[in-house]
């Protein structure tokens, strides 16, 4: 480290011990360390500090130093995200809001629970629990990520076909500005006054402030909830079902695909009864009063049996559907244990044209000489395709990631999204132009703007190059490896 940036990490961090206790900021290359990325380990950062503030008006504090010092902040929840969306800068700040991990109330009569960032999704429908009430978006590392990410990527989770992402489950937020500026968003009533800009921070992937404190909308437990398993033989007929499922006017609580690879991965590792010699599986849950339970399973068994499905069964007990729903949630830790490496992507496709890109990325795997194990929201067309490459091999992350942006142009080429559910993030950006054109990220940039005017929150990410208002000069990400060597394309 150069003497210049060792004396501004030592004012930065007297400024920061002046708001925090002592032991709040880390600045040891062993206490930095652990946050150099997040649950992407391909882009890598140490930060120059991070801090672990316990409260609101701490946040509110450590925010107002780091905007004195224009000192880059990247605000961090669990670090489970699959973009990179909380890759450190090297100049920065890294606030972690893990302390701030308090369910502050539960309102049974509202509905409602009230919620700091750093609470775990699945702790807040075990708090609504006890009044048969749960939260219903539920992403599938929910055991471990956070609130706060959760509204940064507007996740979704398996039952999002039904019940909504992450936007559709808000009431109220509290969002600190860079400048410690503290915004009261949302209302008590389901249509608050004004601009949604609710709905604006909500998949804004920190660039416009930090999450304080959260109120989300809490649902009653159905009277009976039922899993179908359909197995087919071809992917492609899996794919024809899910359309016409939909098409039949039914909207399951969740409908999820997973190929071949992914059913062999998930069924070794949980044991949850997935037939291993399908080439895909199909999870389709109703919910509901049991009548209509009945009556829509009825129609969704004959809608498979239809498509050619070589196996169908429906679950008989609440053990049962969560065991089915296990291997499906375990999936991405399955895949884990079958290669050394995997690169996880996430776009999105118009429903009827599921079974033709799954044709295409089927190909592409070929092409490339790597292994793709599918597993999908099928239900709202959300991707999640995982290309399994080893890193030890010299050229086969590039291969991947090569490849993983091949799917991604053919969710564009088919009228989809380079992301449904995890973000742009630093992995993301260099994608962007192929979707939207200058003006467009213009656009986006001024709204940015009005929160950020210097750049400051979470620099580097979503867009490629900053564009009308200056990021802090020094502390943007590098150009991509793969830009850098002309292995792809440059913007």
């Amino acid at each position: 480290m150069d003497s210049a940036i060792a004396a501004r990490k030592a004012s930065l961090a007297r400024a920061l011990r002046r708001v925090l206790p002592a032991d709040a900021v880390l600045e040891s290359p062993e206490e930095l360390r652990p946050y150099e990325c997040d649950g992407l380990s391909m882009h890598r950062t140490v930060p120059l500090l991070a801090v672990l503030p316990a409260d609101e008006s701490q946040v509110r504090e450590v925010l107002r130093v780091c905007y004195a010092s224009r000192a880059p902040v990247v605000a961090r929840g669990s670090g489970t995200g699959l973009s990179g969306g909380a890759t450190p800068i090297a100049d920065g700040v890294l606030l972690s809001l893990a302390k701030l991990n308090r369910i502050l109330e539960v309102d049974p009569t509202a509905r409602t629970a009230r919620v700091q960032p750093g609470v775990r999704n699945l702790a807040i429908s075990e708090a609504a629990a006890p009044y048969g009430l749960y939260y219903a978006p539920d992403p599938s590392s929910q055991i471990a990520c956070s609130i706060g990410g959760n509204v940064a990527e507007n996740s979704g989770g398996v039952h999002c076909l039904k019940y909504g992402l992450t936007v559709h489950n808000l009431r109220r937020m509290r969002v600190l500005t860079i400048d410690g500026e503290l915004l009261e968003l949302g209302s008590e009533s389901l249509d608050g006054q004004g601009y949604d800009l609710m709905a604006l921070l909500t998949g804004s992937e920190g660039l416009l402030g930090v999450v304080t404190e959260v109120t989300v909308q809490l649902l009653p437990r159905p009277e009976q909830a039922r899993v179908v398993m359909a197995a087919f033989d071809e992917v492609v007929k899996a794919g024809a079902a899910v359309a016409d499922v939909i098409a039949a006017g039914i909207v399951p609580a969740g409908l999820e695909m997973m190929d071949g690879a992914a059913i062999r991965a998930a069924e070794s590792f949980v044991h949850a009864g997935y037939p291993t010699d399908a080439a895909a599986i199909l999870l389709c849950e109703s919910d509901g009063m049991a009548e209509d339970v009945a009556h829509e399973i009825a129609q969704v068994e004959a809608i498979f049996s239809r498509h050619g499905a070589t196996a169908v069964r429906v679950s008989d007990d609440e053990a049962e559907r969560l065991r089915l729903w296990a291997g499906r949630k375990a999936a991405f830790p399955a895949v884990g244990r079958i290669a050394p490496d995997y690169y996880c992507m996430d776009g999105t496709i118009p429903r009827q044209h599921l079974a033709m890109v799954l044709k295409r990325i089927d190909a592409l795997s070929q092409r490339f000489g790597l292994a793709c194990a599918n597993v999908f929201h099928a239900g709202d067309g959300n991707l999640h395709p995982l290309v399994l490459f080893d890193d030890m091999v010299p050229g086969e992350q590039e291969k991947a990631e090569i490849l993983s942006g091949k799917i991604l142009d053919l969710c564009i080429e088919h009228g989809g999204s380079i992301t449904g559910e995890h973000g742009v993030g630093v992995d993301k950006s260099r994608y962007m132009p192929r979707m939207f054109g200058a003006d467009d990220l213009d656009t986006m940039q001024l709204l940015r703007c009005a929160f950020d005017p210097g750049g400051l929150c979470n620099p580097g990410k979503v867009f490629p190059t900053p564009r009308l208002c200056g990021e802090v000069p020094g502390v943007r990400h590098a150009p991509h490896p793969l830009v850098a060597s002309g292995l792809i394309d440059q913007f």
